[in-house]
């Protein structure tokens, strides 16, 4: 049978690290035929998790897709990481997906990964379900587990089946939507279908009229079926839960035990049954405005939502067709750059298995290789169409770290294997800071950067160490200061000579101009690192020439780019000249810029100078029992708590904290909380630090650049 994409099922594995999502992909493979036999995380062998430094800490740390063929379907499987330090692969897995598979793990509950994880689920409207897996573990669960499910997610949570005998001897499951129930052999596998006990009846129907009221809920002739009949028969029920499961109308329950191999046919079958294909998805954003819907016809528009370079192959791309039919062969335009690219290959993956296929249609996902200038967020069309895919928005980064310069014949080779994954991974940003004299780079967590650490010394084999970053704190003044210079030069020939008299003053919007001078021309400089420079050209009676403006802006520019304080960027400063001196021979742009840097630099000095740092709005999501901890490291660490409010059975702290603070906080976060407290930062502010903390800095700054 030929594959549509009425056919196509593109699924999404998402949940906290340990809910077992690698092994329930390794056993949805192993039931539909496409390996012989499952592997296990312990041994390394398992599909998903293929790389070698996820063999050897036994999780997964990239998304990896694999397929398989299920009855009338073909479902394409993403297995994502459950460590929140790897976020951009979950984030653009689900931005293809057509449906997400929440795994929950029974003997813990919903965790704090699994909370995250709903906002990007709400972002991209994605069709979800929800997986009790390890219902064999002694510790499991599954009514309280399915309790904090809905506690969470809300009242369209509604369970399709439940567990008869949890714990070690787990083997029956009462599936309410078909009324039967399962019994499996010890060895997992296909079940035996039986009646439901009668002492189960009763909860079992209430469910299953639960799934028939939410079905009947989104279809007009359903609902008028349902009241004059009381139920629908099974093709009716399907339909009906096809259009609630995708509008987001239910978020059905399933339960499972991916280890033992008990339950995952089941949820398969559903996924073939009940899940939407991509042509049942709302069309998709374009960059521009407007939609493109998904259709097999038209031209070939493909996205890439993941690419990674593997040794010996090269960049390998991952992506989505959303329009027409992918050929090997096929000529295609980048649309954000304009180049040409020729898609030498299509493949399907299992893994780090790539099988050649002449074609895809819409709705597919797949991999090529060796494209010459397209990345991840990049879309593709046939000559002609303009079409460009809404681009993912990746989160922002969380921590940052120096990298300690390596040896003068490294540098370059450095920076270029840096670059090259920061091209493959939009959640990692490389800043070579000028101001701070350091390269930094910026991640999602010390995993994160760790795992980029990793990479550098086993693939491009370059030692890599990190150091703490400096901090980009801004220099301003608090009062007016008045100051001039005189540059004067002679070494024969033509000198130089240039004096300059300016007053410096605290900027701030809507200041009126000087009372006791004359404006002959106002300029406001947004300055690049943020704040003014506001430049008030004062000068009555020529004694310097307009000509030589522009020099002496530019000398209190160079001036600002390195404060007095610290050599940190100076801000928000109004700089009057309003006299001086010229020379008809001697003077000279250079004369005048030289005088009016160091007059600004000896009125800086003189009108209070302060610094300040910058702050971060800090949201940490945790459990109740870490509370305590955390609050007090918090406040070790300068922190000023903006509020606390309950978020499901999670508690989030809201604080201001000093970026000076933030240094390795993702592993102290991670310590405090056994893994299970999450955290996002964004810019908020710089603020005046104390003059104690004022004096230390500077103190510092002034032994770093004698050490120099």
């Amino acid at each position: 049978m030929a594959i549509t994409s009425k056919n196509i099922r593109n699924i999404c594995l998402l949940g906290h690290s340990g809910c077992g999502k690698t092994t329930f992909a390794e056993t949805m493979l192993f039931e539909a035929g496409a390996i012989p036999r499952r592997g296990n995380v312990e041994s390394g062998n398992t599909v998903s998790d293929f790389t070698n430094i996820e063999k050897e800490r036994g999780n997964s740390l990239f998304s990896s897709l694999m397929h398989v063929k299920w009855k009338d379907s073909k479902i394409n499987i993403i297995d994502t990481p459950g460590l929140d330090d790897f976020i951009g692969e979950v984030v653009s897995s689900l931005k293809v997906a057509d449906t997400g598979v929440i795994l929950v793990n029974a003997s813990q509950g919903v965790e704090v990964s699994t909370e995250l994880l709903w906002e990007y689920i709400d972002q991209f409207n994605t069709p979800s379900m929800f997986v009790v897996n390890q219902i064999d573990h002694e510790k499991s669960d599954f009514e309280n587990t399915l309790d904090q499910i809905k506690s969470r997610f809300g009242n369209k949570v509604i369970p399709v089946q439940y567990p008869l005998n949890q714990g070690n001897g787990f083997n029956t499951i009462i599936d309410a939507l078909r009324m039967v129930m399962y019994v499996f052999p010890d060895d997992g596998g296909k079940p035996e279908k039986q009646a439901i006990p009668e002492s189960e009846m009763a909860k079992a129907q209430e469910m299953h009229n639960q799934l028939v009221e939410a079905a009947a809920e989104n279809e007009e002739g359903l609902m008028e079926k349902f009241f004059d009949e009381g139920t629908l028969n099974e093709e009716e029920l399907a339909q009906g839960l096809t259009i609630a499961l995708a509008n987001q109308q239910i978020f059905p329950v399933f339960c499972c035990s991916a280890t033992k191999n008990m339950g995952s046919g089941r949820i398969m079958g559903f996924l073939n049954d009940i899940a939407p294909s991509p042509a049942d998805r709302p069309a998709e954003p374009l960059e521009e405005g407007g939609t493109l819907a998904l259709t097999s016809d038209g031209p070939a528009t493909m996205f890439i939502f993941k690419t990674i370079s593997e040794p010996q192959i090269g960049m390998v791309s991952h992506f989505k067709i959303y329009q027409g039919t992918l050929n090997a062969g096929n000529d295609l335009v980048n649309q954000t750059n304009q180049s040409s690219e020729r898609i030498n290959q299509v493949y399907v993956s299992n893994g780090k298995v790539r099988t050649t296929v002449d074609s895809l249609i819409a709705g597919d996902i797949g991999a090529t290789v060796k494209l010459k200038d397209s990345h991840t967020n990049d879309s593709l069309c046939i000559k002609g169409s303009e079409n460009v895919i809404k681009k993912i928005n990746f989160p922002l980064d969380k921590i940052r770290v120096a990298v300690k310069p390596p040896g003068k014949n490294d540098i370059e080779k450095l920076m270029k294997a840096l670059n090259q994954i920061a091209e493959e991974d939009p959640t990692l940003r490389v800043e070579q800071s000028a101001t701070l004299k350091q390269t930094i780079l910026h991640g999602q967590g010390q995993l994160h950067l760790d795992l980029i650490k990793y990479r550098i010394e086993k693939v491009n084999s370059i030692l890599m160490d990190f150091e703490k970053p400096k901090i980009p704190y801004r220099e301003t003044i608090t009062i007016a200061a008045n100051e001039s210079y005189r540059h004067k030069k002679q070494s024969g020939g033509s000198g130089q000579f240039g004096e300059v008299h300016m007053r410096i003053e605290p900027y701030h919007e809507g200041m009126p101009d000087p009372s006791d001078l004359t404006v002959r021309n106002s300029e406001v400089e947004f300055l690049p690192w943020g704040g003014k420079l506001v430049f008030l050209w004062c000068i009555v009676g020529g004694s310097i020439d307009a000509k030589y403006s522009n020099a002496i802006k530019k000398g209190i520019m160079n001036k600002m780019e390195e404060g007095p304080l610290t050599g940190s960027n100076c801000q928000n400063i109004r700089v009057c000249i309003y006299d001086g001196k010229m020379h008809s021979v001697d003077s000279n742009d250079m004369a005048f810029m030289i005088a009016a840097s160091t007059a600004f630099k000896n009125a800086f000095n003189n009108a209070k100078p302060k610094l300040m740092e910058p702050v971060y709005d800090v949201s940490i999501l945790c459990p109740d029992e870490s509370m305590g901890d955390i609050m007090s490291d918090l406040q070790s660490r300068r922190a000023i708590i903006q509020g606390i409010d309950a978020e499901g059975h999670y508690q989030k702290i809201n604080v201001k904290v000093p970026l000076a603070e933030m240094y390795k906080y993702s592993s102290t976060l991670r310590s405090l909380s056994q893994g299970r407290a999450k955290f996002s930062r964004v810019f908020s502010e710089y603020v005046s630090v104390t003059p104690e903390l004022q004096k230390r800095i500077v103190q510092e700054s002034s032994l770093v650049e004698v050490e120099a």
